[in-house]
């Protein structure tokens, strides 16, 4: 993996600021609704670009996770089985206001809930269905404790991505990633999806570089995925949310990102989006477009 000094951002990773009527039309109807977007929670790089064309990725379950990823800005705590039951209605909405044709549900982790907030979940999927028929739905869930039964329950809702996020390398993920997330049981998540899933469902994995990885490693960990079935995968930059979290080992070129493209299509990947940007929702839209144009 090319070498690039730590300090300061590269140019290649700079973006404008966001602006824009419409940006802030979408700033404006998620603040009314008291949503919550994995691109303000996660300080996402894209959130102007993605806002001004309307699209948002939301977060639902609220905006505390119970794990304490060491990658990640979300707030970590203890909601205490706390659930806005207005929540499917709120996005629902709002995404039929935005006029929405793919939207990206992702989630907390809340292992405060026994069923993982899986049955949540999955109301906010229906009565999206219900108020916009035609539209796609992709879902980055998180683990559920690893309980299958809250997988065939998304999967059963009509979606057609399941993304489940590696997020690293096996051996840095003891160190990147909360305690109760495992690497094997992500691999486990991916594998259940796809063999119980709809043959049109595809499945979506993403990793971070940047945090210390090996090339044979990031090679690896696609080969882990492709052998479970994964049919989507994005690489992007990790980029550091404060310092309370993990460094920045390296800047990965976007030469090396191109590389890392070239090798996760060789190994079988339906499609890839690899950027130092990228996001696991970033141009979501196109990649599962992309795919399926490819799979007829």
């Amino acid at each position: 993996m090319s070498k690039a000094l730590h300090t300061g951002k590269p140019s290649w990773l700079k973006t404008p600021i966001s602006s824009g009527s419409v940006y802030y039309d979408v700033k404006k109807d998620l603040r009314k609704r008291s949503l919550v977007t994995v691109c303000e929670e996660a300080k996402c790089p894209n959130i102007g670009e993605c806002w001004s064309k309307r699209t948002a990725t939301f977060m639902v379950l609220g905006d505390v996770c119970t794990r304490a990823c060491r990658f990640c800005n979300v707030k970590t705590g203890n909601p205490q089985g706390k659930v806005n039951i207005n929540e499917p209605y709120e996005v629902a909405a709002s995404v039929k206001a935005m006029k929405l044709s793919y939207v990206v549900l992702t989630m907390v982790d809340r292992d405060d809930l026994g069923d993982g907030g899986s049955h949540h979940v999955i109301e906010v999927v229906s009565q999206i269905r219900r108020e916009n028929p035609e539209i796609l739905v992709e879902v980055l869930a998180g683990d559920f404790a690893g309980d299958m039964s809250a997988i065939e329950g998304l999967l059963g809702a009509k979606i057609q991505v399941y993304a489940h996020n590696i997020e690293t390398v096996s051996r840095l993920s003891p160190r990147v990633r909360d305690g109760r997330a495992h690497y094997d049981t992500s691999l486990k998540i991916l594998q259940y999806a796809k063999k119980h899933s709809a043959t049109d469902v595809l499945t979506k994995s993403s990793m971070m570089l940047g945090l210390g990885e090996a090339n044979e490693e990031v090679k690896q960990t696609m080969i882990d995925l492709r052998t479970v079935g994964c049919d989507l995968l994005t690489l992007g930059q990790y980029m550091r949310p404060s310092k309370r979290h993990l460094s920045v080992k390296e800047w990965v070129t976007p030469t090396m990102f191109d590389s890392y493209a070239r090798m996760a299509k060789s190994l079988g990947f339906k499609e890839v989006m690899s950027h130092p940007l990228a996001r696991s929702s970033y141009k979501a839209k196109d990649l599962y477009q992309n795919a399926i144009k490819a799979l007829s």
